[in-house]
């Protein structure tokens, strides 16, 4: 079992193009990434001081194991390049194996496609304000932690480290990236 937590990673014959809350990530190549999902801690925007042992690892499965269940629904940027390709030193092989996933270059997107099923959190503020979440009505009455009538996407920003994710509009989404990717978003999540 590992008992030290991965705060952050460093790789020498990587370049580190991002440190983000929770991942690092290094470029391989031109087409692909190194993405790290560390065990730091991140909650309500900010990286807590205090890692979690394992964290990532355990991150890491859930991802992939939903990258390979919806890969027939949308595309992804999973890679079937072998980690030991790029981890070939041993120690940090053994080290951040379970932490680590090879990805194909993407084009990002600045939006976090979030479905709601209950209402907590950041929409339950968002609800006792003016009854609406990223711009949707809701019924009067709701009670926090309460199951929705039916399941509503609320997309956020993506914000940088030290900035707070902002619920948005669907609209503000379709100013950002246009109607149809949009839509095609809101239709798969």
């Amino acid at each position: 079992m590992m008992t030290t937590a991965i705060t952050e990673t460093h790789l020498s014959h990587l370049p580190l193009l991002h440190r983000g809350k929770v991942r690092d990530i290094y470029e391989i190549d031109d087409r692909h990434l190194l993405i790290v999902a560390t065990d730091r801690v991140s909650a309500f925007d900010v990286i807590l001081p205090t890692a979690i042992p394992g964290k990532g690892a355990i991150l890491a499965d859930i991802a992939n194991f939903w990258f390979q269940r919806t890969q027939n629904i949308i595309q992804n940027h999973c890679s079937t390049m072998d980690l030991r390709e790029v981890l070939s030193d041993a120690a940090d092989y053994k080290c951040l194996k379970n932490h680590a996933v090879i990805v194909k270059k993407m084009h990002n997107l600045p939006v976090e496609a979030i479905v709601r099923g209950y209402i907590s959190g950041s929409a339950w503020k968002s609800y006792q304000h003016n009854r609406q979440i990223c711009g949707i009505a809701l019924p009067a009455g709701l009670q926090q932690a309460q199951q929705l009538p039916q399941p509503i996407f609320t997309p956020s920003s993506k914000a940088a480290v030290g900035e707070h994710d902002e619920n948005v509009s669907f609209e503000v989404i379709v100013e950002k990236i246009g109607r149809e990717l949009a839509e095609q978003i809101r239709q798969v999540s």
